[in-house]
């Protein structure tokens, strides 16, 4: 019986101290700048317009002749005003499809712009989406598909990855700092008749030498696309993860969905990792059934009340959202498209109308010096945390709003670039003199929006349950 016990104790205290080894390398995992900066973008349109606007299709065969590309209203204005009155903070246009049609006007293939009668030729849809973004101070990124069903040269290994890198030079060099570059590597070819290895970590060093603040993602190892376009994510997203979630993700893609693990960075989950990296999430959907419009779908758009949820279940659980706009044949977007857009900006203005913690009064059970002091928690400089300071046990916030107000929504952020340290928290609301737990969660990181049943609350307290190293807010937000 003795011999049991002591096995049992012996057992508890070398997994005990596994995890103790583990935390303290999952706390030690930091975000790269791109990443940093990428973090705060975290609603963006994804424009899809090209060939396959005029042919009615979401893939095109590579086939149609570039004189189809005419569209007589164009107004890139429109489209980057809606975008920007929807609330978004970035664009990221899709300048090269599976039909290998370029927008703009490159000097390495006729399939584009340059020979479609828009301008005489004289076109160059990537920059008028550029320049738009910049004038109203949207950043601006770039899509481009890998397949390409067009180019003779894919299939031809070498050959065709010089033509790639041909092209990213051109667009990273000609239309300014981008932010994003986002590589499809989805293939739907018969290898048996075509087949193409596409040399990635060439691709890569291109991008880091040419836009070295732009995160690669997709297919990339800045940013991990959550594998379906449905806008379905998880409860609460990691951003310290196993190296395997990027090697996985560029692994010959073969259908254009993975399965979705439910739980990829809590301890357990990470328990077995040889590396852990930042590698933070994406979720991706778009406004219509397809990416590109298509006449038949006119009707068929999500309703606002759809598109906040996903809102909240993305962007409020630690992840951004990409959120597909598909302008007409015209050159517009649709008034039925035009008007959930503007919904959504006024739907996210009437809700984060006012942050009421702004100037309430708030405490910390502890701090790790004067600089992290709690009233770090509510200033709006994200480089000002409070910090729990090392070994803190169940570290808490309270936030008094110095009066009852109408709450249904606080908002929590992480001081991410020392890490995403917090594993476990509860928010308790005062209600009648004693406190009610309304909220528990595990990942916090970039932001967690916790949603609840809107109630008359003046206090907030926040309990830190678990922790990887320390504990970190920087952001203390109630509406």
């Amino acid at each position: 019986m003795c011999d049991t016990l002591f096995l049992c104790f012996w057992v508890v205290i070398c997994l005990n101290k596994k995890y103790a080894e583990l935390a303290k390398r999952a706390s030690a995992v930091v975000p790269s700048r791109r990443q940093l900066l990428w973090q705060d973008i975290d609603f963006c349109a994804f424009i899809n317009f090209g060939l396959n606007t005029f042919i009615d299709s979401e893939d095109g065969a590579g086939n149609v002749s570039p004189d189809l590309f005419d569209p007589p209203k164009l107004n890139v204005h429109q489209w980057i005003k809606a975008i920007k009155l929807a609330g978004m903070k970035g664009v990221i246009l899709d300048v090269k499809h599976y039909d290998g049609f370029c927008l703009w006007p490159s000097a390495y293939t006729d399939h584009s712009v340059k020979n479609s009668p828009w301008l005489e030729g004289k076109g160059d849809l990537v920059k008028e989406v550029a320049d738009q973004c910049r004038e109203m101070d949207l950043k601006f990124g770039i899509y481009l598909a890998l397949w390409d069903r067009h180019d003779l040269s894919y299939g031809k290994g070498s050959e065709y990855d010089t033509f790639v890198k041909d092209l990213l030079r051109e667009l990273l060099t000609n239309y300014g700092d981008i932010f994003c570059v986002r590589l499809d590597d989805f293939c739907g070819e018969d290898e048996s008749i075509r087949s193409q290895s596409y040399d990635l970590q060439g691709y890569y060093d291109l991008i880091r030498e040419l836009q070295p603040d732009a995160v690669i993602s997709d297919c990339g190892p800045d940013v991990r696309w959550n594998g379906n376009y449905t806008g379905f994510c998880r409860k609460e997203e990691w951003s310290v993860v196993s190296s395997e979630q990027y090697m996985n993700r560029i692994s010959p893609l073969k259908n254009k969905s993975r399965v979705m693990e439910l739980d990829i960075g809590s301890l357990k989950a990470i328990s077995k990792a040889d590396e852990l990296i930042w590698y933070p999430a994406e979720t991706c959907i778009p406004l219509r059934k397809g990416w590109f419009y298509h006449e038949k779908e006119k009707h068929d758009i999500m309703p606002l009340s759809k598109i906040m949820e996903i809102y909240y279940r993305s962007v409020g659980a630690n992840s951004s959202l990409l959120l597909g706009v598909a302008p007409t044949p015209e050159g517009v977007i649709s008034e039925n498209d035009l008007d959930v857009l503007l919904s959504v900006g006024a739907q996210l203005k009437i809700d984060f109308n006012e942050n009421l913690a702004e100037d309430s009064i708030i405490t910390a059970s502890c701090s790790s010096d004067a600089k992290h002091g709690a009233e770090m928690a509510l200033t709006d400089d994200p480089d000002e945390y409070w910090c729990s300071g090392d070994n803190a046990r169940k570290p808490e916030l309270i936030l008094d709003l110095g009066d009852d107000y109408d709450i249904n929504k606080i908002v929590l952020k992480e001081h991410i670039k020392t890490g995403q340290q917090i594993e476990a928290f509860t928010l308790y609301a005062e209600i009648n003199g004693r406190w009610k737990k309304f909220h528990s969660g595990t990942a916090i990181g970039h932001k967690c929006i916790c949603r609840f049943k809107e109630t008359r609350i003046q206090r907030f307290k926040l309990v830190i349950e678990d922790m990887r190293g320390f504990a970190t807010i920087s952001a203390f937000e109630a509406y």
